[in-house]
């Protein structure tokens, strides 16, 4: 599972991150996180407000921050 949190690195995008490894220890998972505050990479994915997740290319989460249980349920969907 391939996993990145778009954002320019506020608060909320650290806060994403952090529920993000939070919800893949809690799921056992093993998956490449990547932080990308590159703002043509974040464009890229039409993502026009931060943060944003996005799981196996796909944009799955935009403009909010999530709980650890949403988190937990996207990617446990994304893990099958």
């Amino acid at each position: 599972m391939n996993i990145k949190v778009l954002g320019s690195g506020c608060n909320k995008c650290k806060a994403l991150e952090r529920v993000t490894r939070k919800a893949l220890a809690e799921l056992d998972l093993t998956a490449d996180l990547d932080k990308v505050e590159d703002y043509s990479t974040i464009l890229s994915y039409g993502v026009m407000s931060t943060p944003a997740l996005v799981v196996n290319d796909e944009v799955v989460l935009s403009g909010r921050v999530p709980t650890v249980a949403q988190v937990r349920d996207i990617l446990a969907s994304h893990a099958a």
